[in-house]
């Protein structure tokens, strides 16, 4: 019997795959000889850049491009794993907050994960439930499981994909798709470099540093890493949790306590 975490001879769609988290649940992927990956992701330079050993196809688009996704359908492709993770960074309290930069957050962190996730449970269907392993794993975040003041619709956003998991988790359970979401505090990637604070902190103490005053809440008393979050993300795609669906799985080091 095939071991199970052994993704010889599947296809794996993976979001957000250029770096951090998704680029890592890339590497894990084809290190368990996972046959093709599909990787989304604005930087396309970035995805090239991974050289890893499967078949690779790259896509340099937005998750939140809804003309990617209508392509994406209309080629009536067959998954058998999906990693939603393509997201970015947001901050401000909710008084504070413009329409527009509520919008730009919801557009990739909410609405590209409901259009990442639509996409592929159609096409995990095509793949068929006798296979009994398809799977998706949607990347939520503590902040959407605990109320962190000044994240504003990044948290919302955050909120809603972990509920959308359950949600779709029910619906496609009889189609033999688990779905889960995974919800992590902090991890070291390169999201934070769009806040002009860290950006400034590291400049002034170097990024080692930095990271470890923002983890000073945080019991295990330092952030994740991208490898560390892909092989828990790994593990609910894998059949080694195939009883495992619509759970949140909070992987924080202690930070919600």
């Amino acid at each position: 019997m095939a071991h199970n975490t052994d993704f010889a001879g599947r296809t794996a769609l993976v979001t957000g795959a250029a770096s951090g988290i998704g680029a890592a649940v890339a590497r894990w992927l084809a290190e368990r000889g996972i046959d093709r990956l599909i990787l989304v992701d604005p930087d396309l330079a970035g995805l090239e850049a991974l050289k890893l050993d499967c078949e690779t196809e790259c896509h340099g688009d937005s998750v939140a491009d809804e003309a990617f996704w209508t392509r994406f359908d209309a080629r009536e492709l067959a998954l058998d794993h999906v990693a939603v993770n393509a997201g970015i960074g947001g901050s401000g309290e909710i008084a504070d907050l413009s329409l527009d930069e509520w919008r730009r957050v919801m557009s990739v962190n909410l609405d590209g994960a409901f259009m990442t996730l639509r996409s592929g449970i159609r096409a995990m269907k095509r793949t068929g439930s006798q296979t009994s392993h398809a799977s998706a794993v949607v990347t939520a975040s503590i902040t959407g499981v605990k109320p962190v003041p000044g994240i504003g619709p990044y948290g919302v956003a955050k909120a809603g994909v972990a509920h959308m998991a359950r949600i779709a988790a029910a619906e496609n359970a009889a189609h033999g798709i688990r779905i889960n979401a995974i919800a992590p505090g902090g991890v070291d990637t390169a999201i934070w470099e769009g806040s002009p604070e860290f950006v400034k902190s590291v400049a002034e103490n170097g990024r080692e540093a930095t990271l470890k005053g923002m983890a000073v809440d945080t019991p295990r008393g330092r952030f994740a890493t991208p490898d560390e979050l892909a092989s828990e993300i790994g593990f609910l795609l894998s059949d080694a949790s195939a009883n495992i669906t619509g759970h949140v799985l909070v992987s924080d080091g202690g930070y919600s306590f």
